[in-house]
């Protein structure tokens, strides 16, 4: 793999960053952890840049600290797809996240970035795809402050197509986080 450049993606961060914040601070919400907590969701990642970057930001972490969260990596899968293919999703923390916090905030994913405010989608060809938020918002759905995720999602969308160009990669990606810190190659 040749040393990709994330330029383009930490910007596309500091967009989708910026941007939630503006809507939060409309809406007064503050994310500090709740019971139904996001980061014991099972989300899949599905773009290699994304991946890269986040394996960039865990080989900056000691090796004591990357041996847990590996050790809790492996647990995680161990135990959540034992449970899925019998049809039951656990809800286990992330494996980066440690006292309530991500322990490698810069370099979290798109989905970890926006996850929590309602929001809406404009796939192409189809209708508007709308999403409530978190049940920690406590949202007033007739009170909907427009945040659109289409932006992000279409320029992500280019660079992944340039990250996988550049470093010649086809196939698809489908991972969680541990995954991804158990298997860091792209």
């Amino acid at each position: 793999m040749t040393h990709p450049d994330f330029s383009f993606l930490i910007q596309l961060y500091e967009n989708m960053d910026s941007a939630y914040d503006r809507v939060a601070d409309q809406y007064g919400f503050l994310c500090d952890g709740c019971l139904d907590n996001c980061c014991t969701s099972l989300f899949f990642h599905h773009t290699f840049i994304e991946k890269a970057f986040l394996i960039q930001g865990f080989s900056t972490m000691t090796d004591p600290c990357r041996k847990e969260v590996r050790n809790k990596a492996d647990d995680y899968v161990r135990q959540t797809f034992a449970r899925d293919t019998a049809g039951q999703s656990l809800k286990l923390m992330c494996p980066l996240n440690h006292r309530g916090r991500c322990i490698l905030y810069s370099y979290r994913p798109m989905i970890c970035r926006l996850h929590g405010l309602p929001h809406e989608l404009h796939p192409p060809g189809r209708g508007v795809i709308r999403g409530p938020g978190c049940d920690a918002g406590h949202f007033d759905t007739r009170a909907y402050i427009p945040f659109d995720r289409t932006p992000f999602y279409t320029e992500l969308a280019a660079l992944e197509r340039q990250f996988r160009e550049q470093q010649h990669l086809t196939g698809r990606l489908r991972q969680t986080i541990a995954q991804m810190l158990l298997d860091p190659g792209i």
